[in-house]
C-alpha cells in the first residue's frame, strides 16, 4: 500500500476475525515500528505481545475486574478537564458512535456492554502492550507515541486492524503482575490487533477528523 494512502486509510477497528496473525508477520510489523525516531535515539519503548490462551486468561481476569468496578490506578494519570472545544468534540464522538450502534444515551445496559468489550480486546487474536522504564517522563511518552503510530501504520499496511486502548491499562498493576513484568515499569497503552471483521456494525463507524485549516497557521514571506 502506498504510504500516503496507508496513512489516510488507517482507522480504529473494534471487531476482528478469529484468524491468528502469523508470528513472522507480527515480527515484521514490530521491526518496522522499531525504526521510529526518539529523543537522542533513546528508544524507550518496550513491547509485550500476548496471544492464545495467555490472552484469554488475561482477558478473563480484566473482565472480572471491570465488571465488579474494581479500583483502578493507571500509571499515566487520566487527562485533566479538557478545554471546551476538545471536550465538545469528545462528547460528539461518543454520541456518534453510540448512534451508529443504535444505543441510546440512556441505555445504561447497552453502554456498559460496549465498555466491557474493551476488556475482551474486542475479540482480537492478539493484544500488544506498550510500556517503558518507570523513571522516564514526558519525552519518552512522546517517543513511545511515535512508535505506536508507526506500529499501527505498519500493521495496516499488512491488512491488520488495531485500536489503541486507554481504559484497559487502568489496571496497570494487575496486567504487569500477570505478565511477570517489573512493577516499576510504566504501562502506557494496550492495542488489540487482528484481521478486521468487515461486516461488523461497530467497524462501520469512523471518527471525524479536523481539517488542516482548523489547526494550521502559515507564516510565509510576502
Amino acid at each position: 500500500m502506498e504510504t500516503m494512502e496507508n496513512i489516510k486509510d488507517r482507522r480504529s477497528y473494534r471487531a476482528f476475525k478469529s484468524d491468528p496473525i502469523p508470528r513472522e508477520v507480527m515480527q515484521e510489523v514490530i521491526e518496522a515500528a522499531g525504526n521510529s525516531p526518539s529523543y537522542m535515539s533513546t528508544q524507550p519503548w518496550e513491547v509485550a505481545v500476548v496471544t492464545g490462551n495467555k490472552k484469554e486468561e488475561l482477558s478473563s481476569k480484566l473482565l472480572e475486574l471491570a465488571k465488579t468496578q474494581a479500583p483502578t490506578k493507571p500509571d499515566i494519570p487520566e487527562p485533566p478537564p479538557w478545554p471546551a472545544e476538545m471536550d465538545q468534540r469528545k462528547h460528539e464522538h461518543g454520541a456518534r458512535r453510540l448512534k451508529t450502534l443504535g444505543i441510546e444515551r440512556e441505555d445504561e445496559e447497552g453502554r456498559e456492554a460496549l465498555r466491557l468489550m474493551n476488556f475482551e480486546f474486542y475479540g482480537a487474536p492478539c493484544v500488544v502492550f506498550l510500556y517503558m522504564d518507570g523513571s522516564l517522563g514526558e519525552w519518552s511518552i512522546y517517543d513511545t507515541g511515535l512508535f505506536t503510530q508507526t506500529l499501527l501504520l505498519a500493521a495496516h499496511a499488512r491488512g491488520i486492524g488495531s485500536v489503541i486502548q486507554a481504559s484497559v491499562p487502568n489496571y496497570a498493576a494487575e496486567i504487569k503482575e500477570f505478565l511477570g513484568l517489573d512493577p516499576d515499569k510504566k504501562m502506557l497503552v494496550s492495542i488489540p490487533m487482528g484481521y478486521p471483521e468487515p461486516n461488523a456494525l461497530i467497524n462501520s463507524y469512523r471518527s471525524i477528523k479536523k481539517k488542516p485549516e482548523e489547526f494550521v497557521t502559515w507564516y510565509e514571506q510576502d
